[in-house]
């Protein structure tokens, strides 16, 4: 029955990555408002968390019916994003200029990049498939880490399609190791960075929003150890179907850096872009799947709802940041 229910989503999905580049660019745009606003209506779990994470994120600052707003069009902009891998077989070297319009705040650190390596990375923000691609077809062929999905046969037409510009997709296993061989080489890494992990060695303790939260440090890891700057981006969708592209200065930490105040300095650039244009992220994920305990979960109003209680949080976060108020998980 498994095989069976695989073979017809693997259908649906080739269906779709043949059927949507042969359409007209403003059909696919209407295609992607629709689905996300269907999304957004029948994921009831997602739109909650949605609404409760902008609610946290910007306190008074919106309205419920703004919020609302908002989180509808994270479910149309994170749509148009796999409508657009799915059409992105239309683009090529020659002509994906047509589409992105490029700002690098130091080009001279792309050049540096191009001749040693570099580690660059993104939010779930915009089009993270996109900025990736692009990136390849001007010569920066990276290495980047993706979930399977279960069903195999889909997991082969997204290699497929993000790998049409150079790129070279891996799974998760052994991936560190693979991507310390491909950097070594001067090669490139491309990692998204504000995935939420359970506290432990592989992670540091950033404030997002103001609130803490427990995200991945590979970037910075990586580049410390191999003396190479951290380029990061993001693409933001535009109306009439273009993009505009944002890259911030790039860092390049000193082995003796330290990594949580690195990975705090990657995330602020991206924050100030999130609160410039906040119905690009993925408001429907779990970013505070944890609460440092010194927090009251009722009635603190700071963190969202599905947030659990961590003293593995609190010890990573520098005491003197730390919450000064202390109270019994449940």
């Amino acid at each position: 029955m498994k095989k069976l229910r695989y073979f017809f989503e693997y259908l649906l999905i080739a269906a779709a990555a043949w059927l949507i580049p042969r359409l007209p660019r403003w059909l696919n745009l209407k295609l992607a408002r629709g689905i996300g606003f269907v999304a957004y209506l029948t994921d009831k779990r997602g739109r909650m968390t949605a609404v409760d994470n902008l609610r946290c994120a910007f306190g008074e600052r919106y309205t419920l019916a703004e919020r609302k707003r908002i989180a509808c069009g994270s479910y149309q902009v994170f749509t148009r994003t796999f409508v657009d891998l799915f059409w992105s077989p239309t683009l090529t070297a020659e002509t994906w200029q047509k589409y992105f319009t490029i700002h690098l705040t130091n080009p001279e650190s792309e050049d540096i990049a191009r001749k040693t390596g570099g580690v660059w990375v993104t939010p779930h923000y915009g089009n993270f498939e996109l900025i990736s691609m692009v990136w390849g077809f001007r010569g920066f062929p990276f290495t980047v880490v993706a979930q399977d999905f279960k069903n195999p046969y889909i997991t082969r037409v997204f290699k497929h399609l993000r790998e049409q510009s150079g790129h070279t997709f891996i799974s998760q296993e052994n991936a560190i190791l693979k991507l310390m061989k491909a950097l070594k080489r001067k090669g490139h890494a491309g990692l998204l960075t504000d995935l939420s992990m359970v506290p432990g060695r592989a992670a540091a303790a950033i404030q997002c929003f103001g609130l803490w939260t427990c995200v991945p440090t590979l970037h910075v890891e990586l580049a410390k150890r191999l003396g190479l700057s951290i380029m990061t981006g993001v693409c933001r969708p535009l109306p009439d179907g273009t993009y505009a592209v944002n890259f911030f200065p790039s860092i390049q930490p000193k082995p003796d850096d330290n990594t949580r105040e690195i990975t705090q300095r990657v995330w602020d650039n991206v924050e100030n872009e999130i609160r410039e244009h906040p119905e690009c992220w993925l408001w429907m994920y779990k970013h505070w799947r944890y609460r440092p305990v010194g927090v009251p979960k009722t009635p603190h109003p700071d963190y969202p709802f599905y947030s659990n209680y961590s003293k593995a949080l609190v010890d990573m976060i520098p005491e003197s940041l730390r919450p000064q108020k202390t109270a019994a998980a449940p």
